[in-house]
């Protein structure tokens, strides 16, 4: 064992932990949870811990059933909301491994992974800082009923005994007690709508951060009696949750999206990074942007693009180059802004990453910025501009990722093929419900 196995070990002895929950998602991006006794732990990190993956969504066929979780002792982290009554309680990241020891095809931690050894092949470090939209209701919701927003607040409002700006001090302070570093948090435009925005880090830690946030949000809403939930558009009238992901590659210690003089300060590296993600931008919204209600998100403009595009801080764009700070060059990022909160965020960045690789391979070139709002120019006049429009529905995503080269191979056969079998019988079983809309549209007339 190394000395991070053996500082948790320690650590365990340390803080009296009586359970120690090791994590791990499904293809979908759910979290799976399996506790263990410290007792079991040294095992775990030398020989893993079984489970049967024919049972986990996607992971495996039965013949071939057998998986380990083998805990990732860098992600050690004590849950806060555990240990304020008796024992401690702890959790780890794993990644999930054959019988014979070789990494599983069908884990998304892995899918990342080796995304991120292709970049770091070519020199390349992945970071990215993503900032992260749900809403808050007052009660858990019943189906048929519209959920009733926590408060009817609006984008930044600062109101005296707010319940928001509670519920953000209290989840920021578990964030940051498990290591998560936030940089911002603020209102939203919905009514009960929140945002917290975590601090860069590399991809890979900022997926474990983002699974890890998503569960801290949820117990902090229940100790408190409330409900918060990430679907990307919950409410007709009201805008829907992103997770707008500020993206940079980084060669050693120098920002390889950095030019000083260049346009925009945006190297060559950058634009032909833009310029994959552009590329492939349809291809891989079925990751970014993987569920039906996704689309709604996306269908009426404001913060949540429809169209493939780039702008210099033009936020009604795909990627928004935001503004150059002097003497920042190391800051220079991209914001991509189509990626929703409830994507599973392993996939995600890995389908992100592989685009923009492929644009910097093959030398891909920037195609013309787009200067005005996207949202009001007309239909001929975005063809005319060469600005294509995203999937207009799950349907459209999943029929241009069944054909994407670059999507298959990112994801790995096994991860590829599940995924979209997935996605396509959810299309085939939203298409066949009746909605209150054609019940209430047409039952009077009809």
């Amino acid at each position: 064992m190394g000395k991070q196995e053996d500082f948790v070990l320690r650590a365990l002895e340390e803080r009296d932990v009586r359970f120690v929950r090791l994590w791990f998602t499904d293809v979908l991006g759910f979290l799976k949870s399996v506790a263990v006794a410290p007792a079991e732990l040294e095992g775990a990190f030398s020989e893993g811990i079984g489970f049967d993956g024919s049972a986990i969504e996607g992971f495996a066929r039965v013949y071939e059933a057998d998986m380990l979780a083998l805990p990732d002792p860098t992600t050690f982290q004590i849950l806060p909301w555990r240990s304020s009554e008796g024992p401690a309680t702890a959790r780890m990241f794993c990644d999930i491994v054959m019988p014979d020891g070789s990494a599983s095809y069908a884990d998304p931690r892995n899918v990342l992974k080796r995304t991120l050894g292709k970049a770091a092949e070519q020199g390349f470090t992945f970071y990215t800082h993503p900032e992260i939209e749900f809403y808050l209701f007052k009660d858990e919701p019943r189906p048929g009923e519209e959920p009733v927003p926590m408060d009817r607040s609006g984008y930044f409002d600062h109101a005296a005994h707010s319940h928001g700006s509670d519920f953000r001090r209290e989840a920021i302070t578990m964030l940051e007690a498990m290591g998560i570093s936030v940089e911002f948090s603020h209102h939203e435009a919905g009514p009960g709508q929140q945002e917290i925005d975590l601090r860069y880090a590399d991809a890979l830690t900022t997926a474990d951060n983002i699974m890890t946030f998503r569960t801290v949000i949820r117990e902090v809403a229940l100790s408190q009696g409330i409900w918060a939930t990430f679907m990307p558009k919950p409410f007709t009238s009201h805008p829907g949750s992103g997770m707008h992901t500020h993206v940079s590659l980084f060669e050693g210690d120098q920002n390889a999206f950095y030019e000083a003089g260049a346009e925009y300060q945006l190297s060559k590296t950058g634009r032909q990074f833009i310029a994959g993600v552009l590329k492939h931008a349809s291809e891989i919204s079925v990751v970014t942007n993987q569920w039906v209600n996704s689309y709604k998100r996306m269908m009426f403009g404001g913060e949540a693009p429809s169209y493939i595009c780039w702008g210099h801080n033009n936020r009604s764009a795909m990627i928004r180059v935001p503004m150059y700070k002097p003497m920042k060059g190391q800051s220079t990022r991209i914001e991509l802004r189509t990626i929703d909160s409830a994507c599973n965020p392993y996939l995600a960045y890995a389908a992100v990453l592989a685009a923009g690789l492929k644009g910097i391979e093959n030398g891909y070139e920037l195609p013309r910025e787009a200067e005005d709002d996207v949202w009001a120019l007309t239909e001929r006049e975005r063809r005319s501009l060469g600005i294509e429009p995203l999937p207009k529905n799950l349907n459209e995503a999943i029929t241009i990722a069944e054909h994407s080269e670059l999507l298959a191979e990112t994801l790995g056969e096994q991860v590829f093929d599940f995924f979209l079998r997935n996605k396509r019988a959810e299309w085939d079983e939203y298409r066949g419900q009746v909605s209150v809309f054609e019940r209430d549209r047409m039952l009077p007339v009809l």
